[in-house]
């Protein structure tokens, strides 16, 4: 069977390496978006699919508008039978969706539908959920509306990361998605709408990662692990009169408080620490000042705080 992904974070590719050990489909075509300018020095970076799909020598798609005549020209001329999407970054245009046979089957990383759209994993660590999960859909043309094919469940610990949960999701997505893939091909499996009170979460931009010190420090917490690595928690403390911005990895709430008014921190017995809301308390665990090396809560309270 003839496939087209359409995928382009780190995330989308290693769906897309278990698609391609399977001989029973083809990858005929890989579609992401465009290359990137990546770190300080700006360096223009191809995603990861584009990456796997170049060592694999699939032809690579990097349109800028998905109902351009020539793209639409490519995409038909590669005779696909099934698309499958991952993580890709742009709503679908029906004249997109009707152009492949079987249509578009997602790897969607919650129990749809709850967390419809763009941060699902990130919405069910900052709200303190317990479990999520992996649905494989078949697309529509609303936000994660379409039909059911595949759904499994998977828990979520309470030190979990965005990034560690992404690993869990892949990890259990894959072999999901290759056998709803076969069943759906072979009619053996028959998509289902979705049941129960959908929810959504929104796409997720750097201003989101800005912590709010009134809050308690488990919901800080949660909202440090949902932001790893990406937008990722950050703050601005003023320090000796100097604002200093700073990045927070990982923290843990803590039984000590000091003295302090709610967000200023605070070298307490070797521990970085910072009052919270509801009187509660956090110790930052590892942090990172804008232009500086990441470091322990503890390293940077002796060299700012001391």
């Amino acid at each position: 069977m003839r496939v087209i992904f359409f995928g382009t974070p780190q995330f989308a590719a290693d769906i897309l390496k278990s698609l391609l050990d399977e001989v029973q489909f083809k990858v005929v075509g890989v579609v992401c978006q465009p290359d990137e300018p990546v770190g300080r020095k700006k360096i223009l970076t191809a995603p990861p699919t584009k990456q796997l799909a170049v060592e694999q020598n699939i032809p690579v798609f990097q349109p800028t508008k998905l109902k351009d005549d020539s793209f639409l020209a490519d995409v038909d001329a590669l005779k696909t039978d099934v698309a499958v999407i991952v993580a890709y970054g742009r709503i679908l245009p029906k004249t997109l969706l009707d152009r492949i046979p079987r249509g578009f089957i997602n790897v969607h990383p919650s129990l749809l539908p709850k967390y419809r759209g763009p941060s699902p994993m990130q919405a069910a660590i900052a709200n303190g959920d317990e479990k999520t999960g992996v649905t494989i859909m078949k697309i529509d043309e609303g936000m994660d509306t379409g039909p059911i094919l595949a759904q499994t469940s998977i828990e979520i610990a309470p030190d979990e990361t965005t990034s560690s949960l992404t690993t869990k999701v892949v990890n259990v997505g894959a072999p999901i998605l290759i056998e709803a893939l076969k069943g759906y091909m072979d009619g053996s499996i028959t998509p289902t709408p979705q049941s129960g009170e959908p929810s959504l979460c929104k796409l997720l931009s750097r201003e989101d990662g800005k912590i709010d010190w009134n809050q308690d420090a488990k919901t800080i917490d949660q909202k440090i692990r949902a932001h790893t690595p990406w937008p990722g928690a950050w703050s601005v403390w003023n320090i000796r009169s100097t604002e200093v911005q700073v990045k927070i990895f990982s923290a843990t709430s803590s039984t000590q408080t000091t003295s302090s008014p709610i967000g200023i921190p605070t070298l307490s017995e070797g521990k970085l620490l910072v009052n919270t809301g509801a009187n509660s308390s956090l110790q930052i665990l590892e942090v990172q000042p804008a232009g500086g090396n990441r470091m322990t809560g503890d390293a940077f309270a002796r060299g700012y705080l001391k």
